[in-house]
């Protein structure tokens, strides 16, 4: 599985392949992870769905064999998917947050997987900070949304206000600002 137990590291297993994911990203990457964590976490507040950050695996192709993947951030709304440390549904959101060694399967293979395997919707964020949002449309992913954070107020294309809602719970919603909140 994604932690494995003899070692204490994280992996993912892509057609058979499997990637050691350690050592761990840089302390940005979990401050961006912690705060859009948060921020879903609280709009799913007495809501059948849940938010899992970095601690569950997702089995892409559970009926075919056990290559998995762990997201960054996933929803999980169809609870029958769970088991143990696992999930087989069709997750409603994943967030990657890019780090310098996942960067590149970030943006194809595993968006490829997500894609394929019907996720809704999937945003790539990276430390540097940018967020592009994809939504699922006709069994394609679409670039819908694609922001480079400016927070000084004083600059032309400022935009640390510009609210993001998910696509399927449009009333969870957070500002540029918030996902970056404490990179500084």
């Amino acid at each position: 599985m994604g932690l494995t137990e003899r070692e204490g590291k994280k992996d993912e297993k892509i057609n058979g392949v499997i990637y050691n994911m350690s050592p761990a990203p840089g302390f940005k990457h979990g401050i961006i992870n912690s705060n859009i964590h948060a921020g879903i976490k609280h709009g799913l507040k007495n809501s059948l769905c849940l938010v899992f950050m970095e601690n569950l695996d997702f089995k892409y192709h559970p009926d075919i064999n056990d290559d998995y993947l762990c997201p960054d951030i996933m929803i999980v709304c169809d609870r029958k998917g769970l088991k143990g440390s696992f999930y087989s549904g069709v997750p409603k959101l994943i967030v990657e947050t890019l780090s310098p060694s996942t960067a590149k399967r970030d943006k194809t293979e595993k968006k490829d997987i997500y894609e394929q395997a019907g996720v809704e919707e999937y945003w790539i964020v990276s430390p540097l900070g940018s967020v592009e949002i994809y939504y699922l449309e006709n069994g394609k992913y679409i670039l819908e949304q694609n922001y480079m954070l400016q927070n000084d107020k004083e600059e032309e294309d400022y935009n640390a206000e510009q609210e993001i809602a998910l696509k399927a719970f449009p009333h969870i919603k957070m500002t540029l600002g918030e996902i970056f909140e404490g990179l500084e």
